[in-house]
């Protein structure tokens, strides 16, 4: 009896193996000699520096927007909250939960500072929905074409520009005696 590991077709299939081991050892040094070489030296006195952002980098999201009110006043949204149409909300899809964006509807310049409390919108063509009170501050009548910007710490004038939005609290009136 011949041993079927010594056959013709055995000894094929090893070396075929053998070589796509090579291969494979061969293209994993291959890029990592490439990273090596690739990636500046970093020196010593370079560490030690602190590093400053980059300016001129700024995200933003142009698309259409649509307003979702009193169908969905009062149901649970994506972070648990109960939905205020009236409140400054809006549903993105992929900006954090409770994150601030200035959203400015293209066709008029309005702009507004809205909290993201949802997930959404559910239609394709959409990259926002905004409650009824958002829409009326934009202008936002069915669709509009849209620009979103998050509110970042290391963006001074937009997170001014939210605090001037904010409501300022009703001191009780103080009637003399």
């Amino acid at each position: 009896m011949s041993d079927p590991t010594r056959n013709g077709v055995g000894e094929l299939q090893g070396r075929t193996r053998s070589k796509r081991l090579r291969a494979g050892i061969l293209t994993v040094t291959l890029g990592l000699t490439a990273t090596i070489v690739a990636s500046p030296p970093v020196k010593p006195e370079d560490a030690a520096k602190p590093k400053t952002p980059t300016t001129g980098h700024h995200w933003f999201q142009i698309g259409k927007a649509s307003w979702y009110g009193p169908h969905f006043d009062g149901k649970k949204t994506a972070n648990g909250e109960k939905f205020d149409m009236n409140a400054l909300t809006c549903a993105h899809r992929t900006l954090p939960l409770g994150s601030w964006v200035r959203v400015t509807n293209l066709a008029n310049q309005r702009s507004a500072f809205l909290r993201i409390n949802d997930r959404g919108p559910l239609a394709e063509n959409l990259i926002m929905d905004l409650s009824y009170a958002a829409a009326r501050r934009l202008g936002v009548a069915g669709v509009s074409k849209v620009k979103v910007e998050p509110v970042t710490a290391g963006n001074p004038e937009l997170i001014a520009a939210l605090v001037d939005q904010m409501p300022l609290p009703q001191s009780p009136v103080v009637r003399g005696r």
